[in-house]
């Protein structure tokens, strides 16, 4: 395995469980506010979309990304930008199962926004963090793909 090749996995590996830990906030946060908090599906999203936001990006500033240029609040709000395209992208998935097609249970909203929403949105979240929020400085075998 070639050092670009170690340094690619361990990009994905550190972005994974970052993502894990992000994933884990917002789904716990999503289904509280849509059983017991009571909250309209896209307000339950948003809410927990900033909650799990908030969680990527310190997992992927201080874990994964920690050897890249300095961290402020010019890079944050890049990285809330790439996240709010994810959202974007959830927040679809949802309206479209619950409005469009009519899947209108806690469980139909929970598999929309948080299964296939967040693994659509991973995809362009990856991406975003890696070339535009923690540029290549730093990283073993960098690549802009």
């Amino acid at each position: 395995m070639s050092v670009a090749q170690r340094g690619i996995g361990q990009e994905l590996l550190g972005f994974a469980t970052a993502g894990i830990l992000a994933y884990v906030t917002d789904l716990g946060l999503f289904v509280w506010l849509r059983g017991p908090g009571g909250l309209d599906p896209l307000t339950a999203k948003a809410l927990s979309f900033v909650a799990g936001c908030s969680v990527a990006y310190a997992g992927n500033a201080l874990g994964t990304y920690r050897h890249t240029a300095a961290r402020g609040m010019r890079q944050y709000a890049v990285f809330f930008a790439v996240n709010i395209a994810g959202a974007l992208v959830q927040l679809l998935c949802i309206a479209v199962s619950h409005y469009g097609l009519g899947f209108t249970s806690q469980r139909a909203d929970t598999v929309s926004g948080a299964g296939i929403g967040m693994a659509i949105a991973t995809v362009l979240r990856f991406w975003g963090t890696r070339t535009l929020v923690f540029r290549g400085e730093g990283r073993v075998g960098s690549w802009t793909g």
